[in-house]
């Protein structure tokens, strides 16, 4: 029996991690998001102030990102 282990490891992470792990700025990634290029911003908090990616799909965008000089 395989189990679906995603839901154990991944988690949100805020802007630091993100920023940290994908080393784009803030704007960039407001701006690539904006135009559905990179993954979409989560609300926290019911009134939207505090906001996070999943872990899993900004590392699916960083794995997605072409290899310099690469094919």
């Amino acid at each position: 029996m395989q189990e679906n282990t995603a839901s154990y490891t991944d988690g949100f992470i805020r802007e630091k991690e993100r920023r940290e792990i994908t080393q784009i700025s803030r704007t960039t990634a407001w701006d690539l998001e904006r135009k559905g290029q990179f993954p979409k911003r989560r609300k926290l908090t019911p009134h939207g102030k505090s906001v996070a990616w999943l872990r899993s799909e900004v590392l699916a965008w960083v794995a997605s990102r072409q290899v310099v000089g690469g094919q």
